[in-house]
């Protein structure tokens, strides 16, 4: 069938998810494609912000702690978010950054390795992992004294894992740069077999795709809480340890809001059971507040499958559709074309101009993003993004690249966040 603008606006009256995009404060006349990188305000998030200033702030003072939940916020909205990625209750908990929460688990899964009878003593990832990821595991390598060993593909990644020798073996479930989705079950399942423990970031996967911690066998997993959970900019992250091992592994922040019983102000440091003991300090309210708003609209959905059907459909969509109209001008599509590996974005590169090419389109109201050296990214958020929104994009994504409007100098000059 050809997709015209008017099929995807009749996908549009067809598709279940619509009334899903009224939970959102869209700004008027922009395609939005990056909430891979940041989501959007839900419509809730302001007020409910107002509400804990003025009143729980404002008027409850020191006692909202307990009146308003503050103290429980790192547990509730923690049960929340572990309905999407496969977690029970009391599992997973809201704390610090993805990064600090990298440091945390990789930390606590390297102590509970070298405790093992494996020996092995490498920390195995890929090459084009997030940045963040392989920065903090550089460090835990070096305090460790042990190996930080990359892999280039898939299969190198496969080999190395099968060679033993490896401790843990981390992760990002939906690589940042290309939407490639790992196989958690198998993986981790092959990981076992090895000995080695299974570390996954959730930072494209945790409200994109379905995700089930448990039945894959994961061992640990952190998570974003600003892209596709729709948190808020710098929102609180969140970390999980299989009940296997939580009781038997030691995170190395030892704040005082992971000790058993923080206002007990003891001068020594026990860690609190399960999940907590991976807390550190003290939670940030006003962003779990906005957070908590951000993961209801998820809930709202009624179910990740309904989210995973349509971004695939929505991703394809976008594939089909700019490698027809965009043709010989320069694209090379960088994400897998099958459904099963397939995150919900879509890259391409371009040799010459690919952050000039995103910051035109931005211009025209198109916002994706750029990432080094020659990457576009688009992220497709079933809650909030159209099937004609996908064809107006490609539209416009053809003109700037038609009409040569990126070659301006005005879209050349880089801002301190591309």
């Amino acid at each position: 069938m050809t997709i015209t603008r008017d099929v995807a606006l009749a996908l549009d009256e067809d598709d279940v998810l619509a009334p899903c995009r009224q939970l959102f404060d869209l700004p008027a006349g922009m395609i939005y494609l990056d909430g891979n990188s940041l989501g959007v305000l839900p419509r809730t998030t302001a007020a409910r912000l107002e509400q804990v200033v003025r009143e729980e702030w404002g008027r409850g003072l020191i006692s909202s702690w307990n009146t308003a939940g503050w103290a429980d916020q790192p547990a509730r909205i923690g049960d929340k978010i572990a309905r999407l990625v496969g977690a029970a209750p009391g599992e997973l908990v809201v704390a610090d950054s993805t990064s600090v929460n990298v440091f945390k688990a990789l930390s606590a899964a390297l102590d509970l390795s070298f405790a093992g009878a494996s020996g092995a003593r490498g920390i195995l990832s890929e090459r084009h992992n997030f940045p963040t990821d392989l920065y903090i595991a550089e460090s835990l390598a070096h305090m460790h004294g042990c190996t930080l060993i990359l892999a280039d593909d898939p299969e190198q990644l496969e080999r190395l894992l099968d060679a033993g020798g490896i401790a843990v073996l981390m992760l990002t479930h939906i690589n940042y740069r290309n939407g490639r989705m790992h196989d958690m079950a198998a993986i981790s399942a092959r990981a076992r077999t090895v000995g080695t423990l299974t570390l996954w970031d959730l930072a494209h996967s945790a409200g994109a795709v379905p995700v089930d911690l448990n039945a894959a066998g994961a061992d640990f997993a952190v998570g974003c809480g600003y892209k596709y959970l729709n948190g808020g900019p710098g929102a609180p992250a969140f970390v999980w340890v299989h009940a296997r091992h939580v009781q038997h592994c030691r995170q190395p922040l030892s704040g005082w809001f992971g000790h058993r019983l923080p206002f007990e102000f003891s001068s020594s440091y026990t860690a609190a059971t399960g999940s907590r003991r991976f807390l550190c300090g003290t939670p940030p309210v006003l962003a779990m507040a906005a957070l908590e708003c951000g993961v209801d609209t998820l809930l709202a959905a009624g179910g990740m499958h309904k989210l995973r059907r349509k971004s695939l459909a929505l991703t394809r969509l976008f594939i089909e559709l700019a490698e027809r109209r965009c043709a010989g001008m320069g694209l090379t599509l960088l994400t897998p074309r099958e459904d099963a590996l397939r995150g919900s974005q879509v890259a391409f590169t371009h040799p010459e101009g690919a952050y000039a090419i995103a910051q035109a389109l931005i211009a025209h109201g198109v916002v994706g993003d750029f990432r080094a050296p020659d990457i576009l990214r688009f992220g497709f958020t079933p809650l909030y993004t159209r099937f004609v929104d996908v064809w107006d994009a490609v539209q416009k994504l053809a003109m700037v690249l038609e009409s040569g409007q990126w070659r301006q100098p005005c879209y050349a000059k880089r801002g301190a966040v591309t």
